[in-house]
């Protein structure tokens, strides 16, 4: 059985939760839209920002933060976000880093989209 974190980011279309907890790990994966659904401006710092920010969201709204991270997966369009990537990510995650594994996509579903985050949270 799983449990849905309820959280106030913008209500998909698609059929999907933004998060859902079952036994004891959080499943999500966060895009860079803000609050009116729309993916941010601003290139990959701008909507690597905003995709952490909403993967922090999520975790503090099921009752955790980032250092309940197991595991992040980073997809971006670019090689080269990567450092830009990684540097925005030591300001939201610190030791004990959870996994993590970086790959590299031709798109996303939402083409203007450079970056997309999957993570899993003991909680």
């Amino acid at each position: 059985m799983i449990q849905p974190v309820t959280t106030d980011l913008y209500a998909a279309k698609a059929p999907l939760e933004w998060a859902v907890i079952g036994n004891g790990i959080l499943f999500t994966a966060q895009i860079p839209i803000g609050a009116d659904g729309a993916v941010v401006d601003g290139g990959i710092e701008a909507q690597t920002r905003q995709t952490l920010d909403n993967l922090r969201h999520t975790l503090v709204c099921a009752g955790g933060d980032m250092q309940n991270l197991t595991q992040v997966l980073i997809y971006v369009t670019r090689r080269e976000d990567l450092a830009t990537v990684n540097r925005l990510y030591a300001e939201y995650v610190c030791a004990p880093y959870p996994n993590r594994a970086a790959i590299i996509v031709s798109g996303f579903a939402r083409e203007e989209m450079l970056v997309e985050m999957v993570a899993y949270a003991a909680m």
